[in-house]
C-alpha cells in the first residue's frame, strides 16, 4: 500500500470511529481547535508551540532566546531558566527550530539539530555572530502537529509538522536569491558551555546528510543521530567551527571549509546554500535516531517517503484527534473547554517514544537493544508524574503505560545499581529529585490490573531499589527508621516519600503473593511517624541522635529538612494512611482547620523569592498548586469533617491556577503532571494515592464528558445545575444508585456507566 493510500484509509477509518462516537454522520468533531499549544509559554510553564505526535520522539520547536549560562562575574543567570523549553512568548526572535525539547520541566537539556534558513544577504552573512530572526504573533500560528511563523527580515515563512520520529519542514521564500539553510550543531537549550563532546555530518550525496551529536550535561553522555534530506539539490556547502565568546551566548567563527564532504569537531556550524525563485518552498525532512545513521534513515525512509507536507500535517491533526477524542467534553464556557483540551494535549507530550522503526534503542548501558513485546519510552520525571500523569495513562493509555512500566523494568535490567529509573532520559539517568516513585507506577498498574506485567520481576527490581545503601540516604534511612537530617538533605521530604513508596511496594508484593515482602514493607512505610513532632504538631527535621532539629520555621522552604515545599504543606504528605496523619495531627475538626490556614494565611515575599518559579499567581494561602507535593491537599477535606470544602477548594484551584492564555499555568508544567490535575480534578475525580484503586470525588468543571475506554465501554460523567457559583456537591449517584462514599474505583470507571454529580451553589453542612 502506497503512503497516500494509507493516510487516505486511516482518515476514513478514524472519521467513520468518530461518527458512530459522536452518534451522528456529520463527521468527526476537530478536538485539536480547542488547543493552544502557546499555553504554559509564557513565565514559567516551560511548555512548547512546536510541533509533535502524541508521545512523539521528535519535537520540532522554534528557539527564541539565547541567554548566557554564566553571567559576566561567572555567576549562573538566572534568566537561564525561563528558557527549559527554548521559547518565552514575550521574545520577538528566532535562532531556529530544533528537534527534541522537554514540555514544562524545571531543568532542561536537549535542544538538537538546530535548522535555521535565511537569504545570504540578510541574517546569513553575519561574521561574527548568529543573528536571529525577527517575528511577531501576529504571523505565527500553532496547533497540535502544525507551528508556521513568518521570519523576517529575510521574508521566509516557516513551517514545520512531525511524525514519530522525523520533523517535516517547508520554508517559503517571499524573494529570489541565494537561500541559505544553517545546520546549527553548536545549540543547546540553556545554551551551557562545553556540552558539546563531539558532532559529525558526512555529506552522502546532493541532497542527503547524515551524522550524530554526542553531549554531556544532566544526561552525562547522550547521542542523537539524524538524517536530513533536502526537496532541492545542494549548491554548495560548507561549516565553520566556533569559539564560544564568553558570556554573551554567541560564536566567533574559524577554520572555515567549503565543499569537503565530512566535518567533524566540537562546535560545528554547517551551512547548505540553494538558489531559489521568489515563491519557492524548500522542504526539509529531518529524522532521529538513537542507535545510528543506519537507524535515522530507516526511520525517514518509513514515516515520510514522499514529499507531501500536507498529507503529513494532516496525518497528524488525524493522530491528535484521535487521541483527544478518548474524552468528549461539554462545558458551560468555551474557554473551559479550551483549557481542558490544552491540558489533555500536555499529558501526552512525554515520555516519548524512543527506538527506531524496527524496535532498536539505546539502553542505560549505552548498549543497542531490541524491544521484545513492548514498545520502549524515555523520558521518565517520575517524582512529578506519579502523582497523576500515569494514573492518568491507566485510564486513558493502557498499552502505552504499559510499555512505559516495561522500558522502567528494562532501564532497571540494564543499570549497574539495579536500580529503576529516578529521572531519566535518552538512556541517562539524570538522579534528579528524590524517592524511587518508579514503583509508585508499577503498583498503581498492577493494583489496576493492567496485564502484561511480570509481577514478581517488577517485585524483584522494586525491592532492589530500595534498599541500595548508596542512594540519597537510604543507609540512613533503613538504619534509623527515618532520614536523619545530619546524614542527609531534604530528610524530611525523602522519608515521607519513601514511606509512601514503600506502601506501594507492599502492594505489588500482596499481588505477588509475598507475605514476607508485605509485611516487611508495610512496616517501612509507617515511617512517617518519626518525623512527626506532637508538640510542634509538624513534620519537621529529625538528627541521628533523636532531637528535633533546631532551629525550625515550618513556613521556610530551604534548610528546614523539605524540598520544593515547607512543612505546613509538604507535611500533610501521607497519602497511603490518611486517617492516621489526622489522628497525629489532633483529628478531624483540628484538621480541616489546619486546611483552612493553609489556604488562607499569608506567606510572606522572603519565603516566595528563594523559589524560581514560583510566583504570587501561582500561590493561595501557603498552599503552593506550581509545586507537586501539595496537589493531593485540596482532596484533603474528604477526610475532615468538612469534605464539601473540598469542591470549593479545588474549583477554585482550576479557575485560578489554569486559563486558555499564554501564562494560563502557574507553574511548570513538570512533563504533564499539572495538566494531568487539571484532567482529573475537571471530571470530578482525582487519584490521591496511586497504587490504590480509589479516586477521590471532587467537584467537575465540565457539564458532560464520555471517556472512551479501550475495553470497549464508555464512563460517562455528568453534572447537574453546572455553573462558576455551583462548586459544592449536594450528591452523587453511580449507576442510578446513590453514593455513600467519597471515591469511585478503577473498576467502577472501566465497567463503563455514569456517574452524576448533583451541584449546588451552597454547601451541604
Amino acid at each position: 500500500m502506497n503512503n497516500n493510500l494509507r493516510i487516505l484509509c486511516y482518515v476514513v477509518l478514524f472519521s467513520a470511529g468518530c461518527a458512530v462516537r459522536n452518534g451522528s454522520n456529520a463527521g468527526p468533531e476537530d478536538y485539536t481547535a480547542f488547543v493552544n499549544p502557546f499555553v504554559g509559554t509564557k513565565n514559567m510553564g516551560h511548555t512548547y508551540p512546536g510541533a509533535t505526535l502524541p508521545f512523539g520522539m521528535v519535537q520540532v520547536s522554534p528557539q527564541t532566546g539565547i541567554q548566557p549560562f554564566y553571567t559576566s562575574d561567572g555567576t549562573y543567570n538566572k534568566k537561564t531558566y525561563q528558557y527549559c523549553s527554548g521559547y518565552q512568548y514575550c521574545d520577538s526572535t528566532i535562532y531556529g527550530f530544533v528537534h527534541t525539547v522537554f514540555s514544562g520541566t524545571g531543568h532542561s537539556d536537549l535542544g538538537d539539530i538546530l535548522i535555521m534558513p535565511v537569504m545570504k544577504n540578510g541574517s546569513g552573512e553575519e561574521p561574527e555572530k548568529l543573528l536571529p530572526a525577527v517575528f511577531s504573533h501576529e504571523n505565527e500560528q500553532a496547533e497540535p502537529g502544525y507551528y508556521r511563523v513568518f521570519l523576517e527580515p529575510d521574508g521566509i515563512t516557516a513551517e514545520c509538522t512531525a511524525t514519530e520520529r522525523t520533523g517535516f519542514h517547508c520554508f517559503t521564500f517571499q524573494d529570489s536569491g541565494s537561500a541559505r539553510i544553517n545546520l546549527d550543531l553548536t545549540y543547546n537549550i540553556y545554551n551551557f558551555p562545553g556540552k558539546n563532546v563531539w558532532t559529525f555530518i558526512r555529506v552522502e550525496n546532493d541532497s542527503l546528510i547524515t551524522g550524530y551529536r554526542q553531549t554531556t550535561g544532566w544526561a552525562r553522555t547522550r547521542y542523537v543521530y539524524f538524517a536530513i534530506e533536502f526537496s532541492k539539490r545542494i549548491a554548495s556547502y560548507g561549516h565553520h567551527k566556533l569559539n564560544p565568546l564568553p558570556y554573551n551566548g554567541f560564536y566567533r567563527k574559524f577554520n572555515e571549509s567549503q565543499d569537503f564532504p565530512e566535518m567533524a569537531g566540537k562546535e560545528i556550524l554547517a551551512y547548505f546554500d540553494f538558489k531559489v525563485r521568489q515563491g519557492e518552498k524548500i522542504q526539509v525532512k529531518c529524522a532521529l535516531s538513537p542507535t545510528s545513521t543506519a537507524g535515522a534513515l530507516k526511520n525517514l525512509r518509513k514515516e515520510v517517503p514522499a514529499w507531501d507536507f500536507e498529507s503529513v500535517r494532516n496525518a497528524a491533526k488525524d493522530r491528535w484527534n484521535s487521541e483527544l477524542s478518548k474524552i468528549a467534553v461539554k462545558t458551560v464556557q468555551q474557554d473551559e473547554k479550551e483549557t481542558f483540551y490544552t491540558a489533555l494535549y500536555h499529558t501526552m507530550l512525554s515520555p516519548v517514544l524512543y527506538e527506531d522503526v524496527d524496535g532498536l534503542y539505546r539502553g542505560l548501558d549505552q548498549n543497542n537493544h531490541r524491544s521484545e513485546g513492548f514498545t520502549n519510552y524515555t523520558v521518565f520525571s517520575l517524582w512529578d508524574t506519579y502523582r497523576a500523569l500515569h494514573p492518568l495513562f491507566t485510564i486513558v493509555h493502557p498499552q502505552r503505560n504499559r510499555d512505559m512500566v516495561q522500558s522502567m523494568l528494562a532501564h532497571y535490567k540494564q543499570s549497574v545499581h539495579g536500580m529503576l529509573p529516578i529521572w531519566s532520559h535518552y538512556a541517562n539517568e539524570n538522579w534528579c529529585m528524590i524517592g524511587y516513585h518508579a514503583v509508585s507506577v508499577i503498583a498503581d498498574a498492577a493494583v489496576k490490573d493492567m496485564g502484561g506485567i511480570d509481577v514478581q520481576a517488577a517485585l524483584e527490581a522494586c525491592v532492589s531499589t530500595s534498599t541500595k545503601p548508596y542512594f540519597d540516604g537510604l543507609d540512613s534511612y533503613m538504619k534509623y527508621g527515618y532520614v536523619p537530617d545530619d546524614k542527609s538533605g531534604s530528610s524530611v521530604s525523602k522519608t515521607l516519600e519513601y514511606a509512601y513508596n514503600d506502601w506501594c511496594i507492599a502492594q505489588i508484593a500482596r499481588k505477588a503473593g509475598n507475605k514476607d515482602v508485605f509485611s516487611r514493607y508495610m512496616e517501612r512505610s509507617q515511617s512517617y511517624t518519626a518525623v512527626f513532632d506532637s508538640a510542634a504538631g509538624f513534620m519537621r527535621p529529625r538528627l541521628s541522635n533523636g532531637r528535633w532539629r533546631r532551629p525550625f520555621d515550618p513556613m521556610d522552604t530551604h534548610g528546614q529538612g523539605f524540598i520544593e515545599g515547607n512543612a505546613w504543606n509538604y507535611g500533610l504528605y501521607v497519602p497511603h494512611n490518611i486517617p492516621h496523619m489526622i489522628t497525629m495531627m489532633g483529628g478531624k475538626e483540628r484538621f480541616s482547620r489546619r486546611l483552612d490556614s493553609l489556604f488562607s494565611m499569608h506567606i510572606d515575599e522572603q519565603y516566595i523569592e528563594k523559589n524560581e518559579d514560583i510566583t504570587r499567581d501561582g500561590i493561595i494561602g501557603t498552599y503552593v498548586h506550581g509545586n507537586e507535593p501539595g496537589h493531593h491537599i485540596p482532596y484533603l477535606y474528604l477526610w475532615s469533617d468538612k469534605p464539601w470544602k473540598t469542591g470549593e477548594r479545588v474549583r477554585m484551584i482550576m479557575d485560578r491556577m489554569y486559563s486558555n492564555t499564554p501564562d494560563g499555568l502557574c507553574g511548570n508544567d513538570d512533563a504533564g503532571q499539572m495538566s494531568a490535575w487539571y484532567v482529573f480534578s475537571a471530571l470530578g475525580f482525582y487519584p490521591v494515592c496511586p497504587g490504590s484503586d480509589r479516586y477521590a470525588l471532587g467537584s467537575p468543571m465540565v457539564t458532560n464528558a464520555e471517556i472512551f475506554l479501550s475495553n470497549g465501554n464508555k464512563f460517562t460523567v455528568k453534572a447537574v445545575n453546572q455553573s462558576k457559583q455551583a462548586v459544592y456537591v449536594r450528591r452523587v449517584v453511580l449507576n442510578s444508585r446513590p453514593l455513600d462514599r467519597d471515591y469511585i474505583t478503577h473498576s467502577d470507571i472501566m465497567q463503563g456507566g455514569e456517574l452524576r454529580f448533583y451541584l449546588s451553589a451552597e454547601p451541604a453542612e
